[in-house]
């Protein structure tokens, strides 16, 4: 499956923003779907994950009552609302993907996923 992720742009400490990332070539219904992000000078790290359609999401500590994710199998897109953003958000934010039958459970790891979308930067302004 191919993915595009897009919708980061500037947006200032307190703010929402809303990514989303669509998927050609196949349904997504039958995948593990995860968020990832890579802040300046440090090393990509999981944010969200929605192992099953929505029935069962992670997130990473940091974003946890802020962050959701969610899908629509039908449009073939996944998405990632943040909202109360805060300036160590900012990060260049990639969408992932799994087949289910691939999937082994460790939905925080990045080497879990084989298909990447390009990235779509979010930069929060204190």
């Amino acid at each position: 499956v191919q993915l595009q992720a897009f919708g980061g742009g500037l947006v200032q400490a307190g703010g929402s923003q809303r990514l989303s990332c669509t998927a050609s070539g196949r349904t997504l219904r039958k995948y593990v779907m995860g968020w990832f992000c890579q802040a300046p000078g440090k090393e990509r790290e999981f944010v969200a994950a929605d192992t099953s359609s929505g029935g069962n999401t992670y997130y990473a500590d940091s974003v946890k009552g802020r962050f959701t994710i969610s899908r629509d199998n039908a449009k073939n897109t996944m998405y990632l609302q943040m909202n109360s953003l805060k300036p160590e958000d900012t990060a260049v934010y990639y969408c992932a993907s799994v087949s289910s039958w691939l999937y082994s459970g460790h939905y925080y790891l990045d080497e879990e996923y084989d298909s990447w979308g390009q990235g779509t930067l979010v930069t929060v302004s204190s």
